[in-house]
């Protein structure tokens, strides 16, 4: 199972940005890896972890900003086409977790 956070954070005040970049940064140690400044991405073992990092998650979010999560199933996963410029690209690799199943 994938999990996606998007998020829309107020950058406007020195305060909100660093709150903006600590969320930012609690993504990552959560291992999740950017795709863009607001898309993380991470794969799961299943629905339950998906949820369990979910409320991990939820419980980071900044009280002003806009953050959602979405779920998607390997199979989906595979199934993304990534532009850079106007050329195709690979789509991302999985991450090296995967290498073990």
């Amino acid at each position: 199972m994938w999990v996606m956070v998007v998020f829309d954070l107020p950058v406007l005040t020195k305060a909100e940005r660093k709150r903006a970049t600590r969320f930012r940064n609690d993504l990552l140690d959560e291992g999740f890896t950017m795709m863009q400044l607001s898309v993380y991405l991470r794969f799961t073992a299943g629905k339950e972890q998906a949820m369990a990092l979910t409320q991990r998650v939820g419980r980071k979010v900044p009280k002003e900003g806009k953050v959602d999560v979405l779920f998607f199933t390997d199979k989906q996963y595979q199934n993304i086409y990534s532009f850079r410029g106007r050329r195709d690209s690979p789509k991302p690799d999985h991450p090296d977790q995967l290498a073990l199943f």
